[in-house]
């Protein structure tokens, strides 16, 4: 089970982690959580049926791994284009950001709930619930680090170039974490299929 997710009764999934482990998935999900941003509660007083129609941004995110996490709907090549995306974006942004933010939330809560075993690390059981949260939140947290990798289709672990960056570059860490949340998103991804 050391390193990588097996199925559990109930259509959960387990996965052994160490205390690194659990402290940098933890870190992640925290930097995850402050990038989106807080969610938008109603004020006291506030209607809260008014907070569901609530219309989002219709421009696209400046920082690139935001607008990675928040695509264009339609593409931006003609104006016809540019408007039915930020229409779609004033309706959906605010519920996708929700969401996303839910994910990584359920990532801390798991991670802090652990009981760790003597050597600091401990076993991960995630519910059916909790894997599609960790899903979410590890495909979030891989898609922010390939931006900020500046990581494209073109390049990455089908040419190995990922894998040959010498220890003296700065980006190795970041490219070690990317590489590791792949793998776990694929075992949870494989367990949860199998």
């Amino acid at each position: 089970m050391a390193g990588h997710f097996e199925a559990t009764p109930g259509g959960g999934a387990a996965v052994a982690l160490d205390e690194v482990e659990i402290a940098i998935l933890r870190s992640l999900a925290v930097q995850l959580l402050e990038l989106i941003g807080p969610g938008d509660e109603p004020a006291e007083g506030e209607d809260p049926l008014a907070a569901l129609f609530a219309e989002g941004p219709s421009e696209p995110p400046s920082d690139p791994a935001l607008a990675r996490l928040f695509p264009e709907a339609y593409g931006d090549d003609d104006r016809e284009l540019r408007a039915a995306s930020a229409e779609f974006r004033r309706f959906t942004e605010n519920d996708l950001r929700t969401r996303k933010r839910d994910d990584a939330l359920a990532v801390v809560r798991t991670l802090d709930g652990l009981s760790p075993a003597g050597d600091g690390g401990a076993v991960l059981t995630l519910t059916a619930q909790e894997c599609r949260n960790w899903l979410g939140s590890l495909n979030d947290l891989r898609l922010t680090i390939g931006t900020r990798l500046e990581v494209s289709d073109e390049d990455g672990a089908e040419d190995g170039s990922l894998y040959r960056l010498p220890d003296s570059d700065p980006r190795k860490p970041m490219v070690m974490a990317y590489l590791w949340l792949g793998a776990l998103q694929e075992t949870l991804v494989e367990t949860l299929m199998s």
